[in-house]
């Protein structure tokens, strides 16, 4: 690490909007660690995340993975310049765990605290990766809870909200048709792993969203997960075997199409080249090379994480916290509360 490196504030991030409780240390834009506990197991046999499981997860966790976050970057909690945490959007329990984790971390090493959005972390963990983000830049962010398009002006100070889910986000979709097609939660990892063998024309899905008069940059994958189940349930019904393979890449398909494609239209209505691709459903093999394709036909840079920092994690609350330290941005108040609907607009509260 270089001097100048070693000058810049380590940032401690937590994340516990969910159910991974995430810890991170991030020098600048160098990243140290990331240590990382997942309650999924837990959750499997309820098809889906139970909001009192995932806080009791987190507070069973979260000494832990802080000490191996120290441990991997190395560092001691006296050396921390600043503490960050996720304030909102999430479920609101876990929220607060994190809040209260990182409270207590801030008061004891007497050091400025960050409550911060959730949406915009999604946003600034590319810069461990790729560097400093070119501003404006356009992000699509796709995960369980959220769908949205993002124009980033400044990281720091100004995020607009561009188009949003208005019914199922894309990971909500994802979870709903593998439990239709007899998978595990969560339900994008096996449909990926599925499409591989299917062809994703098969089966001509719907788009939603997509005609002259609707919203351009909103999203909606309710209809297409009504369509993929009754497809599935008039081939049962008809006593006819399920193409698996062929209804996973068919609506694997059809999220991908709609997403980059209003990403793409965003970008060039706002007159933006670059365009950032985050949150957990950003792992998917197919969304990841769609945008890819279309993207270089457009004149587009893409910027896409590795599938690990795509996830929910504590690195990306500390990059964004990192940000805001450099841009010289005041720290919150010691009773920042969470805001389960907190919206992209406000970066920190």
């Amino acid at each position: 690490m270089s001097i100048a490196a070693r000058n810049e504030p380590l940032v401690l991030g937590f994340e516990t909007s969910c159910d991974e409780t995430g810890v991170g240390l991030v020098r600048g834009q160098t990243l140290l660690a990331d240590a990382l506990a997942t309650s999924m197991a837990e959750h499997e046999r309820f098809g889906g995340v139970v909001p009192e499981i995932a806080s009791r997860a987190h507070l069973e966790a979260m000494v832990p993975t802080v000490h191996r976050a120290l441990a991997e970057a190395g560092v001691q909690a006296s050396d921390v310049d600043a503490v960050a945490v996720t304030a909102g959007p999430g479920l609101t329990g876990a929220l607060l765990v994190g809040l209260a984790a990182a409270k207590a971390y801030a008061l004891a090493l007497d050091k400025p605290l960050y409550g911060v959005n959730h949406l915009a972390a999604h946003v600034a963990v590319d810069e461990l990766q790729h560097g400093r983000l070119a501003e404006p830049s356009m992000a699509l962010l796709v995960s369980g809870g959220h769908s949205s398009l993002l124009l980033v002006p400044d990281l720091a100070r100004e995020v607009r909200s561009m188009g949003r889910t208005i019914d199922d986000a894309a990971g909500e979709a994802f979870d709903k048709v593998a439990r239709v097609l007899g998978m595990p939660f969560p339900g994008g990892p096996p449909i990926d792993r599925a499409a591989r063998e299917g062809d994703p024309t098969a089966i001509d899905f719907p788009r939603g969203l997509t005609g002259p008069r609707d919203a351009p940059y909103d999203f909606s994958f309710s209809g297409l997960k009504t369509a993929v189940a009754r497809w599935v349930e008039a081939r049962q019904r008809a006593g006819e075997p399920v193409p698996v393979a062929d209804v996973a890449a068919s609506f694997q398909e059809a999220v991908a199409d709609v997403l980059t494609a209003k990403a793409v239209r965003a970008c060039r209505d706002a007159g933006i080249d670059h365009l950032v691709l985050g949150g957990g459903v950003a792992a998917n093999s197919r969304l990841r090379a769609l945008a890819e394709e279309r993207c270089a036909a457009a004149g587009i840079v893409l910027r896409v994480p590795s599938p690990r920092l795509c996830t929910d994690n504590g690195a990306m609350v500390a990059a964004l916290g990192s940000r805001l330290v450099e841009a010289g941005i005041p720290p919150s108040a010691p009773d920042v509360g969470a805001d389960s609907s907190l919206p992209i607009e406000v970066v920190t509260r």
